[in-house]
């Protein structure tokens, strides 16, 4: 029978869901400004990409969302979230298995039973086969896969993703943009993407907020409603790409 624990940490709760709601949002390392009057809403079950200089608050943003900070003014709101970083994080000592459950883990459930569930994504997740390698042996893309399971696993009703595929080289990119898209249509979740890539996120996101350099306001938003998967040279894609580039003052 499955332990509180175990039901927890494998499923988004079935509750009405809030998303994410951030209002007049200012937040400040010392004298430095990183986050100035934000106010974003995320709906529940939408693809949000945030794209913006370097410096520009992104990632501090999801710290928010993802409880690790408090603003200094404004207020955020948010259900529970799990953060992806841009590094794997994997350990290195665990197999590619282990890590994957390592939530699981850590969450309370016995080690059967999270390795048990992790396996059950393997196949789906392109990694059948390399259950018991570690990260070493293992490819950028498919460290990154694995990372990814971990995040769901978590049984999070938010993912936010920060730059998880920024490591990567150019052509294992496109292949893990498209393998993202494919696992969210299988386990729907509300996202956040942090990217500096705009193509990246025309293709990926339901919608693309543009900052400004820091401190990072809102200057743009953009709807992408197309269908997935998407491809680069649609004409729309390079319509959107151009108009978010020309916002970010890149062209």
């Amino acid at each position: 029978m499955q332990s509180e624990a175990e039901a927890s940490m494998t499923e988004p709760r079935d509750e009405e869901q809030t998303g994410v709601q951030l209002d007049a949002v200012d937040k400040a390392y010392g004298a430095v400004a990183a986050l100035r009057g934000v106010s974003l809403r995320v709906a529940p079950g939408e693809f949000v990409a945030l794209v913006g200089p370097s410096g520009c608050g992104k990632s501090t943003l999801l710290e928010l969302v993802c409880g690790l900070g408090a603003p200094d003014a404004g207020t955020v709101r948010a259900d529970a979230a799990a953060l992806m970083p841009q590094r794997d994080a994997l350990l290195p000592w665990l197999s590619a298995l282990d890590n994957a459950a390592l939530a699981l883990r850590v969450a309370g459930v016995r080690r059967a039973a999270a390795r048990a569930r992790a396996h059950e994504h393997f196949a789906a997740f392109g990694l059948e086969g390399f259950e018991g390698t570690r990260p070493g042996g293992l490819s950028g893309g498919m460290r990154q896969r694995v990372a990814f399971l971990r995040t769901l696993l978590a049984g999070r009703p938010v993912l936010c993703l920060d730059e998880p595929f920024g490591a990567l080289d150019a052509l294992t990119r496109l292949q893990m943009q498209r393998w993202l898209a494919e696992a969210l249509a299988r386990e729907p979740r509300t996202v956040l993407l942090v990217t500096h890539d705009v193509e990246e996120a025309v293709l990926l996101a339901d919608r693309v907020v543009l900052l400004s350099p820091r401190p990072g306001r809102i200057v743009a938003t953009f709807d992408v409603a197309l269908p997935r998967p998407r491809e680069r040279d649609d004409a729309t894609v390079v319509e959107l790409r151009e108009r978010a580039l020309h916002a970010l003052g890149a062209s």
